[in-house]
C-alpha cells in the first residue's frame, strides 16, 4: 500500500500530510510525486507543525548550503513556536542550544571542540575495539534463530561505541536508559503521553549533571572531559555544554541504530545482494554508501528559517516558517541517480546526502560509516542463513518524525558462528 493511495496521481493536498503507518513504512512513492510536482511543498506533521519541505536533489543540496537559512530556534515565528517548541522550559533553553540549532560564528566555535574526537584517523585507530564490541554482542545472541536484532544488537552497539569515543565512564554507560532518546520525538502539551515525556526529560537532565560532576572530579583528555573543561574555562556556557552532551548521547547513537536496521532490511529484501556482500566483505565500504543513499535513517533534516520573507525555488516562504530538507527524497532523485529505486552495490559515484552537506555536515560521519561496516560485516559473517522471521509488512517502523528505522527486527538464521 502506498501513502495517500486514494489520491489521484495528479493531486497533492496542501499541506501534504506526512502521517500514518503506510507513509512511515514506505515514504518514497509520496516523495516521488512531490518531486515531480516541484521542489518545495507545504507539509503537515503529526504534531500539527506545518513546514516547507524541499524534495529534489539539486534543491536540497542548495538549501543545505544556503546561508540565508539559519538553524537557531530564535528565528522561528510565533506560528512555528506554538507547536514546535515542545520541550518545556527550562529544559528547552538548557538542552536545545547544541550544534544542530546554531549558526556561525557560534556554531563554528562549538563544532571545533568535537571534530578531533570523530576524525577518520582516530576512528581507524579505534576500529579493532569496535570489532570487539560487535563480536561480544553477537556472542550473546541465541545459538540459532530467531532473534530480534534491534534488542540483541542494533540498540546496543552504537551506544557502546559512542561511550568509547567520547569517554563516557563505564558506570554511567551501564545506566543509560535508551528511552531517554525519545525526548526528541514530539509530544505536545495536551498529549496523554506528556507526563512520561517530561519524566524522561528530567531523567536525562539528571544523567547529564552526573556525567559533568564525574568528569569534573576525574579530569580526562577525552571529549566529555574537554567539554566540561571548556565550560569551566569560559569557552562554553553551561547551556552549550549540556546541550552538546545531550546531542552526543541522543544524535550520536539512535540514528546509527536505525541505520543498521534500514540497511539490514534492504539486504534482507535483496537476498542476492546479501549473499554477495557476505561472500566478499571487501565490497562493504561501497555497499555502505549505497545503503545510506537507498534508505537513510536521517529521513528529514531539522528546522531551518529565513529571517525575512524569501523566495525558495519559486515559492514565497514567510520569515520564521520552518524549512526542512528531505534527505531521503533527494537521495532517490532520478535526475541525479540512475534507477534511484534500485539497490546497486556497485553504484559509483554516489554523492548521497545522508549526512547532510555544508557547515552542518554530520561531524560523526566517519564514525557512523565505520559502525555500519563493522555491524553489517559481523552479522553477515557470523549468522549464516540470515533472513526475516516475520512478513515484511509486519515490520514495525518507528513513528519518529525525522528518522527511519524499525522498532524490532525479528530474524532467523541457521546458527551462530
Amino acid at each position: 500500500m502506498t501513502p495517500h493511495a486514494s489520491l489521484p496521481d495528479t493531486e497533492l493536498p496542501d499541506p501534504v500530510p506526512l502521517t500514518g503507518c503506510p507513509y512511515k513504512r514506505d515514504p518514497y512513492p509520496l516523495y516521488a510525486r512531490m518531486r515531480e510536482a516541484g521542489p518545495v511543498h507545504r507539509v503537515l506533521f503529526p504534531s500539527g507543525v506545518r513546514a516547507w519541505l524541499v524534495t529534489g536533489y539539486d534543491a536540497a543540496h542548495a538549501a543545505l548550503n544556503d546561508d540565508r537559512l539559519g538553524k537557531n530556534h530564535d528565528r522561528g515565528n510565533d506560528r512555528w513556536r506554538a507547536r514546535a517548541s515542545i520541550m518545556p522550559e527550562p529544559q528547552h533553553s538548557r538542552l536545545q542550544v547544541h550544534l544542530l540549532h546554531q549558526d556561525p560564528p557560534r556554531h563554528t566555535r562549538m563544532r571545533r571542540l568535537v571534530t578531533d574526537a570523530f576524525s577518520p584517523r582516530r576512528i581507524d585507530r579505534l576500529t579493532p575495539r569496535f570489532q570487539e564490541l560487535a563480536d561480544r554482542l553477537v556472542d550473546r545472541l541465541p545459538a540459532t534463530g530467531p532473534a530480534d536484532l534491534v534488542d540483541g544488537f542494533a540498540a546496543h552497539f552504537p551506544f557502546r561505541v559512542l561511550a568509547e569515543v567520547i569517554g563516557l565512564p563505564g558506570r554511567s554507560a551501564s545506566r543509560f536508559d535508551r528511552d531517554w532518546g525519545k525526548v526528541v520525538q514530539p509530544v505536545g502539551p495536551a498529549d496523554p503521553g506528556r507526563p512520561l515525556y517530561e519524566a524522561r526529560l528530567h531523567g536525562l537532565q539528571s544523567y547529564i549533571a552526573e556525567i559533568v560532576a564525574h568528569k569534573r572530579a576525574h579530569p580526562a583528555d577525552d571529549l566529555l572531559g574537554r567539554l566540561v573543561a571548556a565550560r569551566d574555562q569560559g569557552e562554553l556556557t553551561r547551556e552549550e555544554r549540556d546541550s552538546m552532551i545531550f546531542q552526543l548521547l541522543v544524535a550520536g547513537q539512535e540514528p546509527v541504530t536505525n541505520q543498521i536496521t534500514t540497511a539490514l532490511v534492504a539486504l534482507l529484501r535483496h537476498p542476492a545482494h546479501l549473499a554477495r556482500l557476505r561472500d566478499d566483505p571487501g565490497l562493504l565500504p561501497r555497499a555502505v554508501e549505497e545503503l545510506l543513499r537507498y534508505d537513510s535513517a536521517f529521513e528529514l533534516t531539522t528546522w531551518r528559517f529565513f529571517d525575512r520573507d524569501s523566495d525558495l525555488y519559486g515559492t514565497e516562504v514567510p520569515a520564521g516558517d520552518s524549512v526542512i530538507v528531505s534527505l531521503c527524497a533527494a537521495n532517490r532523485d532520478p535526475r541525479r541517480f540512475p534507477d534511484p529505486d534500485t539497490l546497486d552495490l556497485d553504484r559509483s559515484p554516489n554523492p548521497h546526502l545522508a549526512f547532510g552537506h555544508g557547515i552542518h555536515f554530520c561531524p560523526g560521519a566517519a564514525l557512523a560509516r565505520a559502525e555500519l561496516r563493522i555491524a553489517l560485516g559481523t552479522l553477515l559473517a557470523r549468522l549464516p542463513g540470515l533472513r526475516l522471521a516475520v512478513a515484511d509488512e509486519d515490520l514495525a517502523w518507528i513513528p519518529a518524525v525525522l528518522g527511519r528505522g524499525t522498532a524490532r527486527l525479528p530474524v532467523g538464521y541457521d546458527r551462530r558462528l
